[in-house]
C-alpha cells in the first residue's frame, strides 16, 4: 500500500435514484482501508469530474442502474482526461449488459463490476491496479 490509503470516490451519476449499492461500497471500502468519498445521487458528469478533480482521487466508481451508462461513462473519462486526470482509474458498477462492457473499455473504464460483486472482490482490484496520483 502506499503511504496514504487510496482514495475514491464513489458517484451516482444521471437520474437514477437507487443509491444502496453505492453506500454498501462505500462502508465496505472504508473498512477496508481506503479513503471514500461520496458524491450522493443524481450527479451531472461535469459534477462528477469536478469532485474528482478537487478530492485529488485515485479512483473513480461509478454506479448506475439506470440504464444511461453508455452516455454518461464516456463524458465522465472525457473530462477527467481533460482536467489532466486521464490516470485516475475508473470502474462501473450496476447493471450493464454484457454486450456494453467492451464499449465502457474502449472510454477508458478499467473494470465493471455487476451484481452480486463482492466487497472484498472490488478492494483486491482496486488494491491491484490504482496507482496513487500524489
Amino acid at each position: 500500500m502506499p503511504d496514504r490509503p487510496l482514495k475514491v470516490l464513489i458517484a451516482k451519476p444521471g437520474l437514477d435514484g437507487h443509491d444502496r449499492g453505492a453506500k454498501v461500497l462505500a462502508r465496505g471500502l472504508r473498512d477496508e482501508g481506503f479513503e471514500v468519498v461520496y458524491t450522493g445521487l443524481r450527479q451531472t458528469p461535469e459534477m462528477v469530474a469536478s469532485a474528482a478533480l478537487q478530492e485529488d482521487v485515485d479512483v473513480v466508481g461509478l454506479s448506475i442502474l439506470s440504464g444511461a451508462h453508455l452516455t454518461l461513462v464516456p463524458r465522465i473519462t472525457r473530462l477527467l482526461a481533460e482536467q489532466g486526470m486521464g490516470d485516475v482509474l475508473v470502474t462501473v458498477g450496476g447493471i450493464i449488459p454484457d454486450d456494453d462492457v467492451a464499449t465502457l473499455k474502449d472510454a477508458g473504464v478499467a473494470a465493471v463490476f455487476g451484481p452480486g460483486t463482492t466487497i472484498a472482490s472490488v478492494a483486491d482490484y482496486l488494491r491491484s491496479n490504482a496507482r496513487p496520483r500524489g
